[in-house]
């Protein structure tokens, strides 16, 4: 059994934002009616056990998060059956993902030092401007599309989620982390979905509240087996056009996308090829759960708002441990370097996405001469006003 340590680490008045208030936009009238019994209580919910979805429907109940804790799903019920049958399921969602290029490096007008042979993964032009769109199609999916949900986000699952949500006509809220770009926030209610922003260490503390005060559904951001599901679909599409990449380079929040494409990689037979995950330093989340090896928190700061999330999702740790060789970190400087050189180069990509790209410039990956790199550019979210902090 995989315990979600956001269980214990944000547990009912841990956070203090609820006693000196939190910022509110409320796009619709919350519901008032829904509450769970008297007799529940946050600490009897630590204890409380969720049925896993197994790639199918999750009532409202499983959804418990506060306790979530996923019976049997660990990294060996990730099967390359499960990630083939999302794969169909996003490629015939009717979100519309789409699959995306992937373009030799030496096709662009990007700078080349390095004597290798790169490929690009250009995430930043999928549906909603990020490859979110590919967990969050198989996520809905497999939900009751009269459901009410409520997710935390730093803006691109949140778009996706929005997103979905206006398409099926189903009602949602996303919490945000204060330091998330205000346009974010705004983009998100304009699908109609209420939006709370409040201080990163109490995103699952607000999460609890809504599940538990308004019975709402809750759909995790990058902890849930068939959003990393959803995810794999982008591993499969790399390996239509580079059948064995020696090194795949992803960015790494709390290790979703990470997780899905490495598992579709290594189950789908590439047994050498190296995938390593890339955190920023001051937003290592998986990077300290590798150390310590279990996954934990810390108080994430970086440009890269999509890549700081509070903690390492669990099932994702455990799936990175199994398939990835190694996570490296890049700093705020060389991401915003990144960013500005792939704007030069014409490619709009946001810090967040930039990440891999800054690690494959920066030489963090090893031994890369002469081999073939795939790199994911994870996303595209990022307005004109942010664009102007950035160097030319």
């Amino acid at each position: 059994m995989i315990l979600f340590p956001e269980a214990v680490m944000f547990a009912h008045g841990a956070c203090p934002c609820f006693r000196s208030g939190s910022k509110h936009y409320p796009t619709g009238n919350r519901s008032r009616n829904r509450s769970v019994p008297s007799s529940f209580s946050h600490d009897s919910a630590a204890q409380h056990t969720a049925a896993p979805s197994k790639f199918g429907p999750k009532s409202k109940q499983a959804s418990l998060l506060t306790a979530l804790a996923m019976e049997d799903v660990t990294a060996d019920s990730i099967t390359l059956q499960m990630l083939q049958e999302a794969r169909d399921t996003v490629t015939s969602s009717p979100l519309g993902v789409i699959s995306t290029p992937l373009i030799p490096w030496c096709q662009t007008t990007l700078p080349s030092h390095l004597s290798c042979n790169i490929h690009l993964k250009l995430e930043n032009m999928q549906r909603t401007g990020s490859f979110k769109i590919r967990g969050v199609a198989n996520q809905f999916a497999r939900q009751s599309k009269d459901g009410h949900f409520v997710t935390m986000s730093a803006g691109n699952y949140g778009k996706s989620f929005a997103y979905a949500s206006k398409h099926y006509g189903t009602k949602g809220k996303v919490v945000m982390p204060e330091t998330a770009p205000m346009s974010r926030s705004l983009l998100i209610q304009s699908f109609g979905i209420e939006v709370e922003r409040v201080p990163t260490p109490c995103l699952m503390d607000l999460v609890n509240r809504c599940v538990q005060e308004d019975n709402m559904t809750f759909m995790h951001s990058y902890n849930d087996p068939d959003l990393i599901a959803g995810h794999a679909s982008l591993g499969f599409e790399i390996l239509e056009v580079v059948p064995n990449p020696d090194v795949v380079v992803v960015c790494c929040g709390g290790g979703g996308l990470l997780a899905g494409v490495a598992a579709a990689i290594k189950l789908s037979g590439c047994e050498r090829t190296r995938i390593y995950g890339v955190e920023p330093e001051g937003a290592c989340t998986m990077y300290k759960s590798f150390i310590e090896k279990k996954p934990v928190g810390m108080d994430s700061k970086s440009i890269a708002s999509g890549l700081a999330p509070p903690f390492a999702g669990a099932l994702p740790y455990a799936l990175c441990q199994k398939y990835v060789e190694k996570i490296v970190l890049v700093t705020d400087e060389e991401i915003k370097s990144a960013v500005s050189t792939l704007y030069r180069a014409g490619l709009v990509v946001e810090p967040s996405g930039s990440a891999a790209f800054a690690a494959i410039v920066n030489d963090r990956i090893p031994d890369i001469t002469g081999k073939n790199i795939v790199i994911i550019l994870s996303g595209g979210n990022i307005g004109k006003d942010e664009l102007m902090n950035f160097p030319d």
